[in-house]
């Protein structure tokens, strides 16, 4: 008797995890633990080949050693920043390098952890991290979406707007601008219809998404 074959479909990785480390023994044992809770692990040997090679779109966490031949985790750190990549960074820190670590940190670094580090502890890190990177990604996201749809509107209908967001009725507003109760409410359907908003309620999420002072 003949059985299907069954292979079960691979699961997608958490996360992308980059560690830029010179340490060989550091990246196996990391990429043994990470891959084996399911995050795609990209190793580079050189602060110089991560940043030829990294993706600056993906959703990932950079684990960083701050001492190494070339350039050093703090000038990998200072190009990010320069780049103005939206990167969560861990550092990686032997004994006696704390204090670089610290200094990492005052430059936006997220945590750093010693080796040799605790696997339990990396690992619930690197998740926290990286569901920290999802979270911003998806407010960047929402943010640039409301800035489009904002940007649509007429410097009037921007007017309009400013005070539908604080409160005012359709009269109060006429009064304001100097225009007809007809025109602010003429104003006020494309500005529904622009960004694509069908409450009041649905309005301000818009301009609470986009980060815009009206």
């Amino acid at each position: 008797m003949a059985f299907p074959d069954y292979f079960p479909e691979p699961q997608q990785p958490l996360g992308t995890v980059y560690v830029v480390d010179d340490d060989e023994a550091v990246c196996d044992s990391v990429r043994w633990l990470l891959e084996a809770g399911n995050y795609k692990v990209e190793i580079f040997d050189s602060g110089e080949s991560f940043i030829a090679k990294y993706d600056p779109q993906a959703i990932a966490v950079l684990l960083l050693d701050v001492r190494m031949s070339g350039m050093s985790g703090l000038e990998v750190q200072e190009h990010l920043i320069a780049r103005k990549a939206d990167l969560p960074i861990i550092i990686l820190t032997a004994y006696g390098d704390v204090q670089m670590a610290v200094n990492a940190l005052k430059k936006g670094a997220v945590d750093f952890i010693e080796k040799p580090f605790d696997h339990a502890a990396l690992r619930q890190l690197v998740e926290k991290m990286l569901g920290e990177a999802r979270r911003r990604r998806s407010l960047n996201e929402r943010e640039a979406a409301g800035r489009q749809k904002l940007a649509k509107l007429t410097p009037r209908e921007r007017q309009v707007l400013e005070r539908i967001v604080a409160g005012r009725l359709n009269k109060q507003i006429a009064d304001d601008l100097g225009i007809s109760i007809k025109t602010v409410e003429a104003h006020r359907a494309s500005i529904m219809d622009k960004t694509a908003s069908g409450t009041v309620a649905d309005l301000m999420r818009v301009v609470m998404d986009s980060g815009e002072r009206l």
